[in-house]
């Protein structure tokens, strides 16, 4: 008789150093409670995060893998090995949902492909929130990820979502690295037109939690700097 699958469980984790029930639900914390083998990002903040979560065992006890943009793909394909043979397995963010702006949706694949029941949980996304609370189109978006480093090609990037903004009003959404900040509101500035409105939402689910949406032209006349906090950017109508 053939031995059941393992699931493997999408687990999201806050955005912040905040508590645990201002956005994890207690279904969440039971299910975790349950497992022994997790892939992560970063071994020791999913150590400490499981800790913050009430998780009891014994780490000596417990399966780390380790799943970044280093992790190569032969390897990454062994971390599944368990699930085929009945254990459940725990994906981790580092924040949020995994797989979304996440190294784990390679890992989501692969579980399909395996016949593994993937079972996601409840939990923050800042892209969703921040488009949530942006009073911006949530019935057409596009979600970039990283726009271009390079300032001419950013430049160019940015017309181009400014263009699909006014011709088609779909909500476009971007992110930066929180030290560049600063940079990209003012490329957005200066490549969008007046009339495109901009959301800036910074530090999502965070006591200093910002979420504000103005015309470009507004925005010129601010000088708005969020400092090196995790911000979601949205162009929209």
């Amino acid at each position: 008789m053939a031995i059941p699958k393992g699931n493997l469980y999408l687990i999201p984790t806050p955005l912040g150093e905040n508590e645990h029930d201002i956005s994890l639900p207690e279904h969440n914390i039971r299910i975790i409670q349950t497992l022994h083998i997790f892939i992560v990002e970063e071994l020791r903040t999913a150590r400490r995060f499981l800790r913050k979560a009430g998780y009891t065992k014994d780490f000596e006890t417990v399966s780390f893998f380790i799943l970044n943009e280093h992790t190569p793909e032969n390897e990454a394909t062994e971390f599944l090995s368990d699930a085929l043979k009945g254990n459940h397995i725990g994906l981790l963010s580092e924040a949020g949902c995994p797989a979304v702006a996440d190294p784990g949706s390679f890992i989501v694949q692969l579980a399909h492909q395996k016949g593994l029941k993937v079972i996601p949980l409840v939990g923050p996304s800042s892209i969703m929130m921040a488009l949530m609370a942006s009073g911006l189109n949530g019935q057409s978006f596009v979600f970039h990820g990283y726009l271009p480093v390079k300032p001419e090609q950013r430049k160019s990037k940015l017309r181009d979502l400014d263009r699909i903004v006014n011709h088609q009003s779909q909500t476009q959404i971007f992110i930066e690295a929180p030290y560049r900040n600063k940079q990209i509101i003012q490329a957005i500035i200066s490549n969008c037109s007046d009339e495109t409105l901009l959301c800036i939402a910074c530090n999502i689910t965070m006591p200093d939690e910002s979420i504000v949406t103005k015309s470009i032209k507004d925005w010129k006349k601010t000088n708005y700097d969020p400092g090196k906090r995790p911000v979601v950017f949205l162009l929209g109508r």
